[in-house]
C-alpha cells in the first residue's frame, strides 16, 4: 500500500530564499509557501487608484503609502504577505529576519476578489489583527461602489464603516479619504469609439 505523500514544509529562511529569486509573489504561512494569483485589469485599476489618492493625501506629511510589492509580516503569527497597498508612518520598522518586510502598518487596503474575498475578511483579517500598529483595515469591491473600512477603537474592538457612490470612505486614522467616485472612475469607460480611432492613429 502506498503511504499518502507528506506535505513539504520550509523555514521562513527557506522562502526568503525562494522569494529573492522568484518571478512570482508568495505569501508563507506555517512553513507553506502559497503562490498570491496575478488580478483582473479592474484589481489592477483600483489598486493603483487607491494607492494614487492615499499618496497626493499623505503629500508633505511623515507617512507613505506602498504599493503590493512591498512585504509586511505578522510577527505575532509568522505571516508574510503582500497587501495590495500599505501606509506606514513614521519610521519603517523592518523586521529582523527580512530586511524587507514592514512590520507597522498603520493602514491596510486589499481589493477583494472572488477567489480571495472569504480569505480577505476572514482568516486573513484576523492575522491582520495581530499587528500592533494597524488602525484601520479597508476592503475594496470589485463588483459594486463600495469600500468598507474597519477602524480599530481604543477597547482593541473594530467597528466597521462603508461608503458606496456619492460618498466617502473616511480613514480617520491617518486623516484621508478616499473618494467612492473618484476610486471607481473609469477613464476608459468615458472613451467614444471616434477617440479610440483617433488615439490609435496618432
Amino acid at each position: 500500500m502506498n503511504e499518502p505523500a507528506r506535505k513539504i514544509t520550509y523555514t521562513h529562511a527557506e522562502y526568503l530564499e525562494q522569494e529573492r529569486t522568484s518571478p512570482t509573489k508568495h505569501e508563507f504561512l506555517n512553513g507553506e509557501i502559497l503562490t498570491i494569483a496575478g488580478g483582473t485589469p479592474e484589481h489592477a485599476r483600483l489598486c493603483l487608484r487607491v494607492g494614487a489618492e492615499l499618496r497626493a493625501q499623505l503629500r508633505g506629511r511623515p507617512c507613505a503609502a506602498y504599493s503590493s510589492d512591498l512585504r509586511v509580516r505578522v510577527q505575532a503569527t509568522g505571516l508574510s504577505t503582500y497587501p495590495d497597498v500599505s501606509v506606514v508612518c513614521g519610521r519603517l520598522e523592518r523586521d529582523l529576519q527580512d530586511k524587507d518586510a514592514a512590520l507597522n502598518p498603520i493602514v491596510l487596503v486589499e481589493v477583494l476578489s472572488d477567489s480571495t474575498e472569504a480569505y480577505d475578511r476572514g482568516q486573513k483579517f484576523a492575522h491582520y489583527r495581530r499587528i500592533p500598529s494597524l488602525r484601520e483595515y479597508v476592503l475594496v469591491s470589485q463588483h459594486e461602489q463600495r469600500i468598507e473600512v474597519f477602524h480599530r477603537n481604543e477597547d482593541d474592538s473594530w467597528t466597521l464603516r462603508d461608503a458606496r457612490a456619492g460618498e466617502g470612505a473616511q480613514l480617520s486614522a491617518i486623516g484621508c479619504t478616499l473618494s467612492v467616485d473618484e476610486v471607481y472612475r473609469d477613464p476608459l469607460a468615458q472613451v467614444s469609439p471616434e477617440a479610440e480611432e483617433r488615439f490609435r492613429g496618432s
